[in-house]
């Protein structure tokens, strides 16, 4: 790949690559922007085809997150760390106290978590040699599990969405569509149900679907006909990617709002629910809980203090509907003008600054 190129394009920070050939370590730590902050991101572990492909994912993940943070109202950019690996078979202490010090020798400047392939004993390691990580066990401080506080944030945004698109937040009644059924997803599903709200549920694990059953009330279906449920709300809370060319003519909703990262296809797919009506909740914003409840870790955890910022969500939706709808422009455009809006102006208040 064109590496300068890329960052050139993208206005990328750093790159650092770490090697340690005796602890087994090959990892890739991206800065995409720290203007509002030092760079905050998870550590992912995953057998990449190729070192190109792993570049790659760090390179985009970091630019993610820095999005992700300052729509969310962070005073945090974003980063992203790789390690080229296996996780059921590659890791030690040793490549993670090795990576722990990369991290320390950047200073600050990037501040890692728990990501795919990682877990909470291997921020552990990681915490033996660096501060400059979060996700760590509840006895050095940590929020513990993220997903609670992310299923909150993505319910909150849900109500907002409803507020916009069906003309009250008030749930009762409405009949959502949940697709994946993992520790977020069934959470949602959760709140939805408290809320009154009426569930038709899909997912690849049969255990899942028998506990929404006899839990929630809900209908199951199968997992292809999710999309052409006739609902209110679909939520996608499993995969990336699943409103694409096979899936979106068959939607029949008002709104699509759920916790899976990267849920468009391609950008023009946010076109095609703008013009068909369909009210999209930006993913990077709508499932920032879990990202706000970490970074409350930097302060000194306070669960309290943390949930009220996830709570905050709601606002931070309608004030993106908000600019969508008097700038005329689909919602995923209106979360990348918010981002990008206010790390522009902190870059300007920095710059008066060490201009005087």
């Amino acid at each position: 790949m064109d590496l300068f190129g890329y960052l050139e394009k993208y206005d990328y920070e750093q790159v650092v690559f770490c090697h340690d050939e005796a602890a087994g370590l090959r990892a890739i730590i991206a800065i995409h922007d720290t203007t509002l902050g030092p760079a905050l991101g998870g550590c992912r572990m995953w057998t990449y085809a190729s070192e190109d492909d792993a570049i790659l994912d760090a390179l985009r993940l970091a630019r993610g997150m820095t999005y992700k943070a300052a729509a969310a109202g962070l005073n945090l950019g974003g980063g992203k760390t790789v390690v080229i690996g296996d996780p059921k078979k590659d890791k030690s202490e040793a490549l993670f106290r090795a990576l722990g010090r990369y991290i320390q020798s950047l200073g600050g400047r990037y501040i890692t978590a728990e990501d795919v392939g990682t877990t909470v004993q291997d921020m552990d390691l990681i915490h033996m040699e660096t501060r400059f990580v979060t996700g760590v066990s509840n006895a050095y401080g940590s929020g513990g599990n993220p997903s609670p506080m992310t299923a909150l944030g993505v319910f909150r945004g849900i109500q907002a969405s409803a507020k916009v698109a069906l003309g009250s937040d008030d749930l009762a009644g409405r009949r959502v569509a949940v697709q994946g059924l993992g520790s977020v997803g069934y959470a949602v599903a959760r709140y939805l149900r408290e809320a009154g709200a009426q569930l038709v549920v899909t997912d690849i694990n049969e255990d899942a679907l028998r506990r929404a059953r006899e839990e929630l009330g809900a209908t199951v279906v199968a997992p292809g006909d999710i999309f052409s449920q006739d609902v209110d709300i679909f939520a996608p809370c499993a995969l990336g990617a699943v409103i694409n060319d096979d899936t979106i003519d068959r939607l029949r909703c008002k709104v699509v709002a759920g916790s899976a990262n990267n849920q468009l296809a391609e950008d023009w797919h946010g076109d095609i629910l703008h013009q068909r009506g369909i009210l999209y909740a930006p993913d990077y914003v709508i499932n920032a809980g879990g990202l706000i409840n970490v970074a409350d870790e930097l302060e000194g955890y306070n669960a309290e203090r943390a949930k009220g910022k996830v709570e905050g969500i709601y606002q931070i939706m309608l004030d993106l509907y908000r600019i969508a709808e008097t700038q005329r422009i689909p919602t995923y455009q209106a979360a990348d003008h918010l981002a990008e809006a206010r790390i522009a102006k902190l870059k300007q208040v920095r710059s008066t600054y060490v201009q005087h």
